[in-house]
This record gives C-alpha cells, sequence and structure tokens, in this order.
C-alpha cells in the first residue's frame, strides 16, 4: 500500500522553479530517504507532504499528492488535520520550553484530551516507543530544555508521535548531533518504521544506506533517480547518481 503516491509535481518559490515533474510512490510502513547537494530541492520536497511550504509567501504547487486517495492539495484538504496525520521532526530539536511532560501532552491537550490519566499513558508510550522514557522517567516535571541534543530530538520525536500520525517526516534530524546521539536516532526510526512510514532528508548518504529501504537522488529540482536503497549505492542506472555517490561532486 502506497502512503503517499506523487503525480507530477511542479512546486515554485515566486519565480524559481524548485521542484520539476516529480512523480514518485511512497510505501506504506518504510523509510523512505531523500539525498542529494545542498539545494536540490529535497526539503521543499518533504515540506510538501504537509503543506509547510503554504507557510512560505508567494509558493505555488502544481501537480498531485495523493494521501489515502485523496489529493492534499485540494481546496477541501483540511490542514491541521492533514498535519496531524503527517507529523515532523526538523533539523534542530524545538523543545517547547516547558517540562518534558507538558511537552509531549501539548498536541494531545489541543485535540481536547483533559482526562490526567489518558495524558499521563500518552506521554509514557510516547516516551518509551522514542526510547526516552528509562533516562527520564524520575524527572518529568523538569524542563526538556536541560535535556541533551540528543535526547531533545528524541522528545521531538515522541512530542510527534504522541498524536499517532501515520507518516513521520524528519529534516536532517541527526545533522546537529554527536555520532553517539545520531546512532540512537538511528535505531530508533528503524524501529518506529514497524508502525509508521518515515520520510527523511539527510545530507550522510551512509545514513541513507544504513537506515532507509528507499532512496530518491535529487539534482536541481529533479528526481534522478529513485530505487530501493541497495541497488541505488550499488548499482545506480544513471552516471549523475554514481558520481554523486562516489564523491565526484556535491
Amino acid at each position: 500500500m502506497n502512503a503517499f503516491t506523487i503525480k507530477d509535481l511542479n512546486l515554485f518559490y515566486g519565480d524559481n522553479q524548485a521542484l520539476k515533474n516529480v512523480s514518485l510512490d511512497i510505501m506504506q510502513r518504510q523509510v523512505i530517504a531523500f539525498i542529494g547537494p545542498s539545494g536540490c530541492g529535497k526539503s521543499s520536497f518533504l515540506r510538501c507532504f504537509n503543506r509547510m511550504n503554504d507557510l512560505i509567501p508567494n509558493t505555488c504547487v502544481k501537480g498531485q499528492i495523493l494521501f489515502d486517495n485523496e489529493d492534499i492539495y485540494d481546496h477541501k484538504t483540511d490542514v491541521v488535520s492533514l498535519r496531524t496525520r503527517v507529523g515532523m521532526v526538523f533539523q534542530n530539536p524545538n523543545p517547547f520550553p516547558m517540562s518534558i511532560f507538558d511537552n509531549i501532552a501539548y498536541g494531545p491537550r489541543c485535540q481536547g484530551v483533559k482526562d490526567k490519566k489518558v495524558l499521563s499513558d500518552i506521554v509514557v508510550k510516547s516516551l518509551k516507543r522514542a526510547a526516552l522514557y528509562e533516562e527520564v522517567a524520575d524527572r518529568l516535571d523538569s524542563s526538556a530544555l536541560a535535556l541533551s541534543g540528543g535526547q531533545q530530538q528524541r522528545l521531538c520525536i515522541a512530542r510527534a508521535i504522541a498524536l499517532e500520525p501515520e507518516v513521520i517526516l524528519m529534516d536532517e534530524p541527526t545533522s546537529a548531533l554527536d555520532p553517539i546521539a545520531t546512532a540512537k536516532i538511528e535505531e530508533l526510526i528503524v524501529e518506529l518504521k514497524k508502525d509508521f512510514t518515515i520520510v527523511i532528508v539527510t545530507h550522510s548518504m551512509q545514513q541513507a544506506a544504513r537506515i532507509s529501504d528507499k532512496t530518491a537522488f535529487f539534482l536541481s529540482g529533479e528526481v534522478v533517480e529513485y530505487e530501493d536503497t541497495i541497488t541505488l549505492f550499488h548499482t545506480p542506472k544513471d552516471q549523475r547518481t554514481e558520481d554523486y555517490i562516489t564523491g565526484r561532486f556535491g
């Protein structure tokens, strides 16, 4: 089953075309990685899936992104509901300036959950799924800002999980982290794909090779190649893909 079906997607920021005729399918419960040099369109594409590009002035999207067989760019789409179903984790950890508990409970509270027992269960479950609970169980009332960078990023993943999304978008989620914290996030991503579809933009080809099922290589706003990760890295079909993954440019 597809989580998303993308058909002839073009994205413009004013007169600048950021994406050109992108068409691909994203399968449910897989990790999909987007790689490519800076400015190639991979983060712009990621933001299309929950319409975060709507927040950028003079943005125009043409083409289709189907989610549950419905075009998310249809004028009838409930964007708030879409962003609940398609969560996002950003490049730099961005915990709210409140307690660890309240960071996780924030989304459910906004959706009307008021029962303290229910909220507590959601917080504990989300922290456990984000492999963070054991480290913070005795300080849930402490500020989230006191956590390490890697812990903050896992907290942000837990915050996304608390809303029970179907898809989690990750925009270079480990680029600000040290190798040990990065390894923990990677282990977590592989575990989470049992329950979620994960789409990740990464600057690290090694990371894409380690954790993703399929990889798309972007160049100048186009998808040059989209293939099973092992195939793309070992037997790329396009010379530009081979040049990039062997370090000839980028």
